[in-house]
């Protein structure tokens, strides 16, 4: 099988190709030039040179085509060859393999009336058989047309091939949506259903445990409505991504910060320049860059104040999330500065995270619009 992987690379099926069908016909040139035919030698030197233009057949098919054609052309007139032969024949059919359309067409024609004109008028002048317009159709278009069905073929063959991929792509979201839905779904249902319950046996004077099963309660019930968009997006069969679908952007900003003084952690929201919509991929990494941020410095310091800056600029945006909270200590890594910088980079910006001097974190991105 390593054999046939190997020998199916373009380059060593071209070269292989090139010395099987030269290797007889150098054998044979040797022979006649040892028994003094010189035409014949002549004729087999012609072949060997159009048989070497073969090697550039699938990445320049036009120019052999036309190499070979002309290299035929000078043989016929100058009586070496009096008709095509292999390389011509394979010379047409790359032509049709590799290339399409108004392309092909044109080649082709421009080929046919080559071989038209120089069998016709050299047969005649040397008083050889007639009917030149006849071969030089098959020569071209036999070829020609016999590389157009491989190459109809082989397109037919890969358009199934990927159907056949992103049926199984869409048969896997349908599968992690089901899957989500049964598990994480119903746990955030659960876990609502008993913060609700609790919060309904709370007496009165307790405000500040109230407020906190509130705060919970929201919470919980948001994550639902962006797992029911997720899985929406899971479900869907159409192109766009699940980041123009969920619902999160730049506008939510506000009601995140919002939230994160409700979970107990001072925040304050800066946005400076003109706002502009974003592209889908960039709003949604905003959003989720300030989401994590805040969520990393709920969880990893200590007596924090966050400030988010988000300012909108000609050509980019940048979000920058600091805090001056002390760390709690090294933890468990987790992945949501890896999440960050994934997203980042897809929208082609760069992500820069890291203590500050002065104390505390700071998250910082940049995305530019116009390669968004």
């Amino acid at each position: 099988m390593k054999i046939v992987r190997f020998f199916r690379r373009p380059r060593v099926f071209d070269t292989a190709l090139v010395v099987v069908i030269c290797l007889p016909v150098v054998l044979g040139m040797i022979s006649v030039i040892l028994q003094g035919h010189t035409r014949t030698a002549l004729g087999a030197a012609h072949y060997l040179v159009g048989a070497l233009f073969l090697l550039m057949r699938r990445g320049r098919p036009i120019l052999v085509a036309g190499l070979v054609a002309g290299l035929d052309v000078v043989g016929i007139a100058t009586q070496i060859v009096t008709s095509t032969n292999v390389p011509s024949a394979i010379a047409f059919y790359s032509v049709g393999r590799y290339t399409a359309g108004r392309a092909t067409k044109v080649t082709s024609a421009a080929g046919f009336v080559l071989y038209a004109a120089a069998m016709e008028g050299f047969w005649r002048l040397y008083a050889g058989p007639q009917g030149g317009w006849v071969a030089a159709l098959f020569a071209v278009a036999v070829p020609v047309g016999v590389g157009q069905l491989v190459r109809l073929r082989t397109e037919l063959n890969e358009r199934s091939r990927r159907e056949a991929t992103e049926a199984a792509v869409r048969a896997e979201r349908r599968r992690i949506a089901r899957e989500l839905h049964d598990v994480v779904a119903h746990h955030i249902t659960v876990i609502n259903a008993l913060v609700g319950g609790a919060r309904a046996t709370l007496p009165p004077e307790q405000e500040v445990t109230r407020g906190a099963l509130e705060s919970a309660e929201q919470t919980a019930r948001q994550a639902m409505s962006e797992m029911r968009r997720l899985l929406d997006v899971l479900r869907a069969e159409g192109n766009e991504g699940p980041d123009a679908a969920t619902g999160v952007g730049a506008e939510r900003l506000p009601t995140l910060i919002k939230e994160a003084r409700s979970a107990g952690l001072p925040a304050s929201l800066t946005v400076t320049g003109e706002p502009v919509e974003l592209p889908a991929a960039v709003d949604h990494a905003v959003y989720r860059i300030v989401q994590e941020a805040l969520t990393n410095t709920r969880k990893h310091a200590v007596s924090a104040r966050a400030s988010v800056r988000l300012a909108y600029e000609p050509a980019a945006v940048e979000v920058e999330v600091i805090d001056d909270g002390l760390a709690k200590g090294a933890g468990a890594p987790g992945f949501g500065l890896g999440g960050m910088a994934e997203r980042v980079a897809l929208c082609g910006g760069q992500l820069s995270t890291g203590p500050r001097p002065e104390g505390g974190f700071r998250v910082h991105a940049r995305i530019p619009l116009e390669r968004a």
